[in-house]
């Protein structure tokens, strides 16, 4: 792609609904912890844990998938990851050992997701606009993932209930692999095809790129404030189904959590999104924090009630995924778009780590203590921390971005 394409496209469409379906598919496992748990007599610290390191290879293979969009094109690393991310939900339903549940639902669907996700997708969506609608564009993309979660959640919920745990993932299986299709536009989009390329000096290597970045502090800092923000969400994405039904409520109850999550995200997305093109990214991402924080603290103080369940999720989820569209823009504002896919990959790869130990945490203290507390609390105390780390963030492109531009 070497002219920039409008927001209305067939591009952008086909990024905004591969992202959906990715999201979607990926929001939808923590309805499968308590059936298998039951089956097969696991306590929960089991598939938590094939969640938790799916996490933690979505993580370490995003890089991977991002270095590999970079130079050969977002079309080749969707169409790895779809089918393996289609394999990973079939050994999933087909698992009759810890093994096979760990292999399928933890490392075939992690790489699948690192291949069709945010990682790639959102960089291939940088590339495809003009510099003045990158932020708005990484927000209708990542607000199309939260989309995907108010959708597919209830779908998949009704596919446990009517035809079992297993052919509900036959079925999820076949809507990965329709991620192939979506895939075909992304031809020929690669960063050393991109027409902003030659503005942010080409002849950058990747070892010169990870260097740069790896000694450039402020970049760690983000990372920091991304492992925070894996911690909080995938405990509450894997945890928050099986922590309701603990306080008595109805799976029905769970159900609009997660969708009220994933509708308020949409909001949250597109305006967070619209702000970072106008605003301080690094201040955005201190309010959303310091705004998470807050709310999971009154969540824990407050009797909870139907009410305060739905009122929590629609603020959680106006803060949800709203850290993605100025965390990734910041990358780029940083460092440029030649080698985006790999950096945000690194950051997004913290994230997972993140991710990892807040899912796998979370069944093991469950385990250990009977309840959820110790968790929401110190959810809470990290966020609180990082919304201050954001405050001494250097959001200005590197030297060497400054240097070019004068």
């Amino acid at each position: 792609m070497t002219q920039p394409v409008k927001l209305l496209s067939v591009f952008v469409a086909c990024a905004c609904i591969l992202l959906a379906i990715n999201f979607g598919l990926r929001s939808s496992m923590g309805f499968f912890m308590a059936p298998i748990s039951t089956e097969f007599g696991y306590g929960r610290e089991v598939f938590a844990f094939s969640l938790a390191l799916q996490n933690l290879c979505w993580g370490l293979f995003q890089p991977i998938a991002g270095a590999v969009a970079d130079r050969f094109g977002t079309t080749k690393a969707i169409l790895a990851g779809a089918l393996l991310y289609a394999l990973g939900l079939y050994v999933t339903s087909t698992a009759d050992s810890i093994f096979a549940l760990h292999s399928g639902a933890g490392i075939l669907i992690g790489m699948g997701i690192a291949g069709t996700g945010f990682g790639v997708v959102l960089p291939a969506l940088a590339r495809m606009v003009a510099p003045e609608k990158r932020a708005f564009a990484l927000g209708l993309g990542t607000a199309a993932g939260s989309a995907g979660q108010l959708l597919l959640i209830p779908v998949a919920q009704e596919f446990i209930s009517s035809y079992g745990w297993q052919t509900a993932l036959l079925l999820m299986a076949g809507g990965a692999l329709c991620m192939m299709f979506l895939a075909v536009p992304f031809r020929g989009d690669a960063a050393s095809n991109s027409s902003t390329a030659s503005l942010e000096n080409i002849q950058q290597t990747l070892p010169d790129a990870l260097k740069e970045a790896s000694g450039h502090i402020h970049y760690w800092l983000l990372i920091a404030g991304f492992f925070v923000c894996g911690f909080q969400l995938a405990f509450i994405t894997v945890h928050m189904p099986a922590f309701l039904s603990d306080e008595g409520f109805d799976a029905k109850v769970a159900v609009i959590s997660l969708s009220l999550i994933g509708l308020f995200n949409i909001f949250g997305c597109l305006l967070f999104g619209s702000w970072s093109g106008k605003y301080s990214k690094k201040n955005l991402l201190g309010i959303i924090y310091a705004s998470r924080a807050i709310t999971i603290a009154l969540f824990m103080l407050i009797p909870i009630t139907t009410t305060t369940v739905y009122v929590f999720s629609i603020l959680t989820g106006f803060l949800w995924l709203a850290t993605v569209p100025p965390t990734s823009g910041l990358v780029a504002q940083m460092f440029g778009l030649r080698h985006m896919g790999t950096l945000y990959g690194i950051v997004f790869l913290n994230h997972q780590l993140g991710s990892f130990l807040g899912v796998w945490l979370g069944g093991y203290l469950y385990d250990e203590t009977g309840a959820y507390d110790v968790v929401w609390w110190s959810a809470a105390a990290i966020a609180l921390l990082t919304a201050l780390i954001h405050i001494v963030i250097d959001e200005r492109p590197v030297s060497r971005l400054r240097t070019a531009t004068a």
